[in-house]
This record gives C-alpha cells, sequence and structure tokens, in this order.
C-alpha cells in the first residue's frame, strides 16, 4: 500500500511518476480529510484538493483511506544536512515528545529503533508506544472495582433487598432479594482499553502492530465490547489503586475522544489521528511555563484570565471574552501575558516587523489594556531563519506607555533542558528581585495605563 509523506503546507502533485500520487488516491484521502472538524467550512482546512496537486495545511498526522495513506509532519528545522528518511524520524521524535508534553504522559520511547522511527509513520509509531505499555500493564493484571449487583438467590448474599423481596417474591420464599459486591474486571477503565484496542486495530496498517493487537485483545476477551459514543468515561477515577494505568488512560483518550482530533470517514473507507499545531504548540509550551516556574512566588494560568472586552450598552451584557494562552501572576497582579503562534516570523534584518500580522497586535494590546501586565509576550517556533539564538528577538513599547510586548522563539526542535532555557530566556528578569520591586511599583501605578 503506497504511503506519502509531507510537511504541513507542502504540496504533493498528481499524477503516476515517482513523488506523486495517483488521483484516484488522492481524491480518496481528500475524502477522508474533509470529514475532519478542522477541515472548516469549504472541506480544505485540513488538505487543499486542488486540479494539479493536494496541498497540507496547519494540521498534522496521519490520514488512512482505502488503498494509500498520508502522513503530514510539521515543519521543524531539524537535521538540515540530513537525509530526508532521517529528518522525518527526527520530526517524529519531536512531535511525540510534543504531545507527551501537552498530555502530561511519560511515554518511553527507548524501545523504538532509529530505523523504526524511519520506517514507520506517525500513527504505527503511537500505536507500538500504546502496546507496549499495555502489555507492559496487563502482565501486572487488569485493574479491578467492587461492582454493585442485584440478584435473586437461592441463599442470602450481602444484604436483603426488602422491598423487592415482598413484591417479586412473596409467593416464592425459595428466592431472596440480594443486593452485594462483587470484585470485577468488568469495569470502565477496562472497557475503555478493549474499545482502544479494537479501534486501534482497525487504523493500523503495519502487521507487527495488528499482531500485538490481536494478542491484547484475546487478554480482553471477558471484558464487555462497548461501542466508542457510549464509553463512560466519567465512571474512571484513577487513584493510588490504578495510578499505572493513567498514562494508558490519557492515550486512550488521544486516540478515541478526539483529545486533538480523531475522525472517521464512511463505512471503512478511512480514518484520519490529525493535530492542529496551533492547539499543541499552545498546550506544550503551557506545561512548560507551569514546569520552568515551579517553585516561585508565581502562578501560571493556562487559557485564564476571560475578561470582556465589550458591555452592551441596553442590557449591561459582557461580550467578547477573552483567553490569553498563558497568564503569570505575581499575588493577584498579572505580570506577563505569552500568546503562543504556530507560525514562522522573519529576521528583523529582512523585515522590521518581522511578519507579526496586525491582528496579533491588536489582540495584545487588547490584553495589555484589560490585564494591565508590565509585560506581553508573542512565542513563535524557532527556525534557521531567525539565527542560532533563542529567545527575546525584538522589544516595542506600546506608544506612550511603559508596556513592554516582546516577540520571542523557542527552539522545539532540540529538547535538551528546553523547561531551563525556557526560564533564562523568558524569565529571569521577571524573577530576579529588582524586577519583583519594579512590579510592585506597577501594581501601585497603574493609571499610567488607564481602563
Amino acid at each position: 500500500m503506497p504511503a506519502y509523506t509531507l510537511r504541513e503546507w507542502a504540496r504533493l502533485p498528481l499524477g503516476d511518476d515517482d513523488g506523486e500520487i495517483p488521483e484516484h488516491l488522492a481524491k480518496r484521502l481528500a475524502d477522508v480529510a474533509k470529514a475532519s472538524s478542522f477541515a472548516g467550512q469549504g472541506g480544505g482546512g485540513v488538505l487543499e484538493d486542488r486540479r494539479t496537486e493536494l496541498r497540507a495545511r496547519g494540521v498534522v498526522g496521519v490520514i488512512a483511506a482505502q488503498g494509500c495513506s498520508l502522513e503530514i509532519l510539521p515543519k521543524i528545522d531539524i537535521l538540515p544536512a540530513a537525509e530526508e528518511d532521517q529528518q522525518n524520524a527526527a520530526i517524529r521524535k519531536r512531535l511525540v515528545h510534543m504531545l507527551a508534553v501537552a498530555l502530561n504522559l511519560k511515554i518511553d520511547m527507548g524501545q523504538v529503533t532509529e530505523l523504526d522511527w524511519q520506517r514507520e509513520t506517525l500513527l504505527e509509531i503511537l500505536i507500538r508506544l500504546f502496546c507496549d505499555k499495555l502489555t507492559e500493564a496487563v502482565r501486572r493484571g487488569l485493574p479491578r472495582r467492587y461492582l454493585g449487583h442485584e440478584d435473586d438467590l437461592p441463599a442470602l448474599r450481602g444484604t436483603l433487598d426488602v422491598p423487592r423481596q415482598f413484591t417479586r417474591h412473596a409467593a416464592n420464599p425459595g428466592r431472596l432479594a440480594c443486593r452485594f459486591d462483587d470484585l470485577s474486571q468488568d469495569i470502565a477503565l477496562n472497557r475503555i482499553m478493549k474499545a482502544a484496542v479494537a479501534h486501534l486495530f482497525r487504523m493500523s496498517r503495519s502487521a507487527a502492530n495488528q499482531k500485538r493487537l490481536r494478542e491484547l485483545a484475546f487478554v480482553y476477551g471477558d471484558i464487555t465490547d462497548i461501542a466508542v459514543p457510549a464509553l463512560k468515561w466519567e465512571d474512571v477515577i484513577i487513584d493510588r489503586t490504578n495510578r499505572a494505568w493513567q498514562d494508558l488512560f490519557g492515550m486512550a483518550q488521544l486516540f478515541l475522544r478526539s483529545r486533538y482530533q480523531t475522525t472517521s470517514s464512511g463505512a471503512g473507507q478511512g480514518t484520519a489521528l490529525l493535530f492542529e499545531m496551533n492547539a499543541l504548540f499552545e498546550e506544550y509550551v503551557g506545561r512548560l511555563v507551569v514546569r520552568a516556574l515551579a517553585g516561585t512566588e508565581f502562578r501560571v494560568s493556562l487559557q485564564g484570565g476571560r475578561l470582556f472586552c465589550l458591555t452592551a450598552i441596553e442590557d449591561n451584557r459582557d461580550m467578547f471574552q477573552t483567553k490569553p494562552d498563558i497568564l503569570i501572576r505575581r499575588d493577584s497582579q498579572v505580570v506577563h501575558v505569552i500568546d503562543t503562534k504556530w507560525k514562522r516570523i522573519s529576521a528583523r534584518i529582512d523585515d522590521p516587523k518581522q511578519g507579526v500580522s496586525q491582528s496579533d497586535i491588536y489582540q495584545m494590546m487588547a490584553y495589555a489594556h484589560l490585564y494591565k501586565p508590565p509585560r506581553l509576550t508573542l512565542l513563535y517556533p524557532h527556525h534557521v531563519g531567525l539565527g542560532r539564538k533563542e529567545g527575546v528577538q525584538t522589544q516595542f513599547r506600546i506608544t506612550g506607555h511603559d508596556t513592554l510586548i516582546d516577540t520571542a522563539s523557542v527552539d522545539v526542535a532540540n529538547s535538551k533542558e528546553i523547561v531551563t532555557r525556557l526560564r533564562n530566556n523568558l524569565f529571569t528578569s521577571m524573577m530576579n528581585d529588582t524586577s519583583s520591586s519594579m512590579l510592585k511599583e506597577w501594581a501601585t501605578s497603574r493609571q499610567r495605563f488607564p481602563a
């Protein structure tokens, strides 16, 4: 089965030559992509189905249709001098790392060989990691819980259900209406794991993964089959008795619950596991900022704030709510607002505005007005066009005020000490004593930027 790999915003020409995709396969992939919630009103939010080519958008992942698959990888500058297969392998590693951080999962990627990273798609690698983790967990035994049961038995078990006994068995005292608890494996968590195994078996195109999934399906043979929409996620409680299953539960949500987005098209026509890079980058950076400021006097809120821009005169109703990606507070004062943008900015030498959009600046001006922080940052992924140094690229001052707006970058291609780098590049001045005293002064002189 032909498998194609693209970078986001890249093009795949239609045709029968090497490096091209036959038109009938392109149509199948485009039809599956149109079933995604990311497709948008025109249906081209994932793949643009053009007359002579397919063009990827800012959504990454894997689309599998009948007879073919398409993998879309993020545009990350990594190993620029290496072969394309090696570059793709490195990007898959970075993407899995970003997913693990964003979902707060501990994923051991050490068992996946370098050849596997080059040969397998992102979907097959995620399935492999899930299977390895689940296999290790089931060897220690499936989780069990006491479940309440009601049954009519010849001997008393548990407690007697008096109302039911005297309504149903008034004329048959040989049967007792019993209520009792029974330790069972047929619980919501195991039903979710079984559903995940079945779902991934339908998605996988790898013989090795299908073998692993068949073995796991045998383990769950006595667990009730539940359709994915009917799974009771709210019944799963992760506590000290089943803590080892927390990461598996999170991965099952990734595959089944559209934590980012999973889609199916028609009756067996195709499936997709897709991630919108804007949302993934935002969650990834937010988690890193939480780690970077852990143990300090600063508190981090993700998608917090929620102040409104306008109030309607006729009914005094608040409208146009704001949700900054990252708010950093010291006591009750907002001291830093960060908004993440998964797009490339240019070097200042090429463009004084660095390609920052007018709408992004207007958004930051609204945040400055509502939250009154001394500093705001537009944070972008770093790339080689910006030079070697990540961190603050340019600083601006809002005209007539002391509020600073930065453009900054973080190198997602390099995970080494990324939390430390983020702290040093963005928060050093905020965390030193001088800056803290400046913030206290700022809190008492907010009239400089009146509401």
